[in-house]
C-alpha cells in the first residue's frame, strides 16, 4: 500500500462523464484507481480522455480510501476555473505529450 503522486499540472478525466460534469456545472469530481495524492487548493490543467487539454480547475479535495468493493480509491474534488482556449489548449496539449503522455502519433 503506497500513494502515488500526481504531477501538479495534470488532472486527466477517465470518464466523458465526469468531464461533462465539470464543465456543465462548474464542480465535479472524479475517482481514480489506488491511492494517489492531488495537490488540494492549487490549479490544474484538465485533460479529456484522448488527453486534450480542456481547461484550468481547483483541486477541492482529495479522498483516498478503501471502497466496499475492497478497492484502494481516490476520489477528487474540483472546482472548474475555465476553459482554456483554442490556441492555450493547442500547446498545453503538445506540452503535455512532450512531459507526460509520451509522443503523439
Amino acid at each position: 500500500m503506497g500513494f502515488q503522486t500526481e504531477f501538479n499540472s495534470v488532472c486527466k478525466f477517465k470518464s466523458a462523464q465526469e468531464l461533462y460534469e465539470l464543465l456543465e456545472y462548474g464542480r465535479g469530481k472524479m475517482v481514480k484507481s489506488g491511492f494517489r495524492v492531488f495537490p488540494t487548493g492549487q490549479k490544474v490543467i484538465a485533460y479529456t480522455p484522448e488527453n486534450q487539454a480542456i481547461a484550468i480547475v481547483r483541486i477541492v479535495a482529495s479522498i483516498a480510501e478503501i471502497n466496499f468493493q475492497g478497492d484502494e480509491v481516490t476520489q477528487v474534488e474540483m472546482e472548474l476555473i475555465r476553459r482554456l482556449t483554442e490556441e492555450e489548449s493547442r500547446i498545453q496539449t503538445s506540452l503535455a505529450f512532450e512531459m507526460f503522455f509520451g509522443e503523439q502519433a
